[in-house]
């Protein structure tokens, strides 16, 4: 691996290819944090999808295209005499330096949780920091994801079952609840009864240690290649989906299922 010096080097050019490309190159010229915001986000989603798939080639790209992001930013703030790259690595050393006594400081950490509920006091007691234990979560954030971390959040200052099993009776009571409303058919009352649910749900799977975005997911895959198995075995005999019952459809889901797809 690489010296702390190449990292260093390594870091300097892409600072010096940045000033060259806002200067020289008209796309890169004319963005602005509004015409980059858009892409960063899809960057964001590039680089998961490829943790996800835990593709290390695809990761270390992915990693050089939101870094880029991150220089481009600094590199516009520093043109509006706002801040520059360097006060982007200064004011995050200086965070973690803070919130992390128990490394920086005199204060104790047994294990990665106390250090989570540590924080949630050090982010309250920072300048400009949050005002309240929410703030932190982004109001942008997909909701399951918001979901689930504003729940962690809350566990961190103490607000949580006292026993873990307990959420299965609340679960109960809210699925109740949403199938009352069905019986009545009142749509505004399902669909609020049906996001009862599904946070009461996201709350299980944070108490029983399951990411509910990453469990999410790897049933959107499993649908996908059960499906796509299904769609080409149909095609492969010259049929059509629409065409076939469901009964016959269920019979080759079930052949995907066996192949472990």
């Amino acid at each position: 691996m690489s010296t702390r010096e190449e990292r260093l080097e390594a870091f300097g050019r892409l600072l010096d290819v940045m000033d060259e490309l806002r200067e020289k190159c008209p796309w890169d010229r004319k963005q602005t944090n509004e015409s980059l915001r858009a892409n960063t986000i899809e960057e964001t989603y590039e680089l998961s999808e490829a943790i996800q798939k835990n593709l290390p080639a695809e990761i270390k790209k992915e990693l050089g295209d939101l870094l880029l992001h991150i220089v481009f930013y600094a590199k516009i703030g520093e043109e509006k005499n706002e801040f520059d790259i360097k006060d982007v690595c200064n004011t995050l050393c200086d965070k973690l330096i803070f919130r992390h006594p128990h490394v920086f400081g005199d204060a104790v950490a047994e294990n990665s949780s106390a250090v989570e509920q540590s924080w949630e006091q050090l982010k309250l007691k920072e300048k400009d920091g949050n005002k309240t234990v929410l703030d932190g979560v982004p109001s942008s954030l997909p909701s399951l994801i918001k979901a689930y971390r504003m729940q962690d959040k809350a566990r961190n200052v103490g607000f949580d079952w006292e026993k873990r099993e307990q959420v299965w009776d609340k679960i109960q009571e809210e699925l109740n609840e949403f199938r009352s409303e069905v019986d009545r058919m009142e749509t505004d009352k399902m669909e609020a009864e049906f996001g009862d649910f599904l946070f009461g749900m996201i709350n299980a799977a944070r108490l029983y240690k399951i990411n509910p975005d990453n469990a999410l997911e790897r049933t959107n895959q499993k649908f996908i290649r059960r499906f796509n198995y299904l769609e080409e075995h149909t095609i492969r005999q010259g049929r059509s989906l629409k065409e076939m019952t469901l009964a016959e459809m269920d019979a080759i889901w079930d052949e995907a299922k066996q192949l472990g797809l």
